[in-house]
């Protein structure tokens, strides 16, 4: 029953402080998450390591997804700290190492109407093992992609730094206009024109040996793998330059890239058929992917803290097979 892109179901979500099967995890038809996209959610991963799984970033993580309830007026009676935790007991239940997990907080079903307010909070945090998310490959070899038709809204219109579902109807018509049209992904503008990010990820480009990523201008997210790859390209003695960034500078970039918690560092290789540099993926994209890599997979000394083990037990090794 798998989806494509590596997913499979895995045994249980947790709901509402309880643990149910995968199959029963389910909302009501009126529920206002599903009439109205009145949800919010993270997409956090979690990485197999030598003391065992670890979660890139976690706390930010659930800081940006309170934040969000918060503007959409929907803050649980949970904690940060509780769906901290049940973030690492999900991965355990399951029995996953490497994993992607997506707490959410929605509202249910109470009324038919727009308000939302006499709509209960229900919180759920699912977990599944998730592959490469432009698909196998793109690591490596890089993806094609155009700039869309369709643009980002105004700042003032729907609050970009809350990580809302309903928001994500945008990007969803960018990602089917880019794949029908023979691309792996799409480049969102602002209502100026400017580049603002991809459909689910932020955009860097390089030029002349510096980065450039586009100024948070409320049409993007304040993305948290954008944050901590700004920090290793300065690590790195890389300048990193915000600014705005007209869409002519993604045909005559050096290098771009996106970052995300599901792309990770996925290299640009084509803008609308034109190829950025020499069309493959470039070394400076290269060297902060192989950087980032390590300090998710426990493979340096993790300078900030960016990793939280999932379980604080050491690692047993494996007991040969008996034959």
């Amino acid at each position: 029953m798998g989806a494509g892109n590596g997913f499979e179901p895995v045994d249980w979500i947790w709901r509402d402080g309880t643990f149910v099967p995968w199959k029963d995890a389910n909302i009501h038809l009126l529920s206002t998450a599903v009439q109205f996209g009145t949800s919010v959610f993270e997409g956090i991963r979690a990485y197999d390591t030598k003391r065992g799984p670890a979660i890139f970033r976690l706390d930010q993580h659930i800081r940006r997804l309170f934040d969000s309830a918060k503007i959409y007026r929907m803050v649980p009676d949970y904690t940060p700290e509780n769906i901290a935790a049940v973030c690492k007991e999900v991965v355990v239940k399951n029995g996953l190492t490497d994993c992607y997990i997506r707490p959410m907080i929605l509202r249910g079903f109470g009324a038919p109407g727009l308000n939302p307010l006499h709509s209960p909070i229900e919180t759920f945090v699912p977990t599944w093992s998730w592959g490469a998310y432009l698909g196998e490959g793109a690591l490596a070899r890089g993806v094609d992609v155009c700039v869309s038709s369709w643009q980002r809204a105004e700042p003032n219109t729907f609050p970009s730094r809350a990580k809302a579902g309903g928001q994500y109807v945008n990007a969803q018509l960018m990602k089917m206009e880019a794949i029908t049209n023979g691309y792996e992904d799409a480049i969102a503008l602002g209502p100026g024109g400017l580049v603002s990010e991809g459909t689910g990820m932020n955009i860097f480009l390089v030029r002349d040996g510096a980065l450039i990523t586009p100024v948070l201008d409320g049409t993007s997210l304040v993305g948290i793998t954008r944050g901590a790859v700004i920090q290793m390209a300065q690590d790195l003695g890389y300048e990193v330059r915000n600014e705005p960034v007209p869409r002519e500078s993604l045909y005559t970039a050096d290098e771009i890239f996106f970052t995300g918690t599901a792309a990770e560092v996925t290299p640009v290789v084509s803008v609308d058929r034109i190829p950025v540099g020499t069309g493959k993926c470039g070394p400076i994209t290269l060297r902060l992917q192989k950087q980032f890599m390590q300090t998710v997979r426990g493979e340096n000394d993790d300078p900030h803290g960016y990793l939280t083990l999932v379980s604080q037990e050491p690692r047993r090794a494996r007991q040969p097979a008996i034959r």
